[in-house]
């Protein structure tokens, strides 16, 4: 990897330690940094639903590790399927799952190679396409980024926000913008922790104000990660990003998604076959515990939603880009 990013990979969310795994708990952070050890794959499981860690890759290879550890309890079939059903919507949870089920017959000890081999190809994967997404901004220009893609969200560095990384670095990015992500503040409590971390200056939006900025002129790329993208290049992401794609297209700018091919479900033939993950309406009415809505408001909380292929300039991956993806550019990359 290019030196210039070394200052810009140091952050971890997991680490395998004493025959445990241990997340970095994103529900605290940025003012408190603090570390949930887990056991059995109940504690992945139930740490995956909770959010300690999210961000598809990062779920995926907290998934494989949550089988190593259920591969030392005594109900493996289980466990596995508690750990698959953890979150619906990002298939790099099933992917990783599927190819540690492939070799659970040989044993511990290779299911741990297995899950340190997937976490090691991801973030081989994020150096990869960091490099390819920045190589296509323009010198000097402004990106706005949506949730959280870095670090926190991947075995390292990061997807969009490894592109803005790189970006930054090679002197090609001169104004990083990043909505706020309600309802769990990704980008406010996640995404500016980590650029604050290195030393990168970013400004805050309320998500609300994203077509006001995309109308100024200050931004030319809105840069997106992905939870998992259809055989026809619809892009599942964190809700909100449909609304920011519409808004570039109307007002001439770019969008950028950045997956790895882990997040790329080509049996899934639309984003329409895609599950939204609903989750608890709390997380809508109430803020830190204070109600923020009247006694017997009620609330719809989608957490992500489906960007439509034709909204999408180019989709970066490891394997290569796809510029205005559709059902044959998709195939003719990732195959049936």
């Amino acid at each position: 990897m290019n030196n210039s990013l070394n200052r810009y990979d140091g952050l971890r969310a997991f680490r395998w330690e004493n025959d445990a795994l241990e997340l970095l708990d994103q529900r605290r952070l940025p003012h408190t940094v603090d570390w949930v050890r887990c056991h059995t794959a109940k504690d992945v499981a139930e740490a995956i639903r909770d959010l300690v860690v999210r961000g598809a890759p990062a779920i995926g290879i907290a998934a494989a590790y949550g089988t190593v550890l259920a591969s030392r309890g005594s109900h493996f079939e289980d466990d596995v399927l508690l750990l698959r059903a953890a979150r619906p919507t990002a298939v790099n949870l099933m992917w990783a799952m599927d190819r540690m089920v492939a070799v659970a017959d040989s044993g511990s000890d290779r299911l741990l190679v297995e899950a340190r081999t997937i976490e090691q190809e991801d973030l081989a994967a994020n150096q990869c396409m960091s490099k390819w997404g920045a190589e296509r901004l323009d010198r000097g220009c402004g990106v706005l980024t949506h949730c959280n893609t870095g670090s926190l969200a991947t075995a390292g560095l990061g997807t969009a926000l490894g592109v803005i990384r790189y970006g930054y670095a090679a002197g090609k990015i001169q104004r990083v913008f990043a909505g706020e992500t309600r309802p769990w503040l990704q980008g406010a409590r996640l995404t500016a922790w980590e650029l604050s971390e290195d030393g990168i200056p970013v400004q805050l939006i309320a998500d609300a104000a994203a077509a006001h900025l995309m109308h100024s002129g200050q931004v030319q790329w809105v840069v997106v990660g992905a939870d998992r993208i259809a055989a026809n290049g619809d892009v599942a992401n964190k809700i909100g990003t449909y609304a920011l794609a519409l808004a570039a297209r109307h007002h001439g700018l770019r969008t950028m998604v950045v997956a790895a091919s882990s997040s790329i479900d080509m049996r899934t033939l639309d984003g329409e076959a895609i599950p939204i993950e609903l989750r608890d309406p709390e997380e809508l009415l109430s803020f830190a515990g204070q109600a923020v809505a009247p006694t017997g408001v009620t609330a719809w909380n989608p957490v992500f939603d489906i960007t439509p292929a034709e909204l999408v300039d180019v989709l970066v991956t490891e394997k290569g880009l796809v510029e205005h993806p559709n059902r044959a550019r998709m195939h003719d990359l990732f195959g049936a």
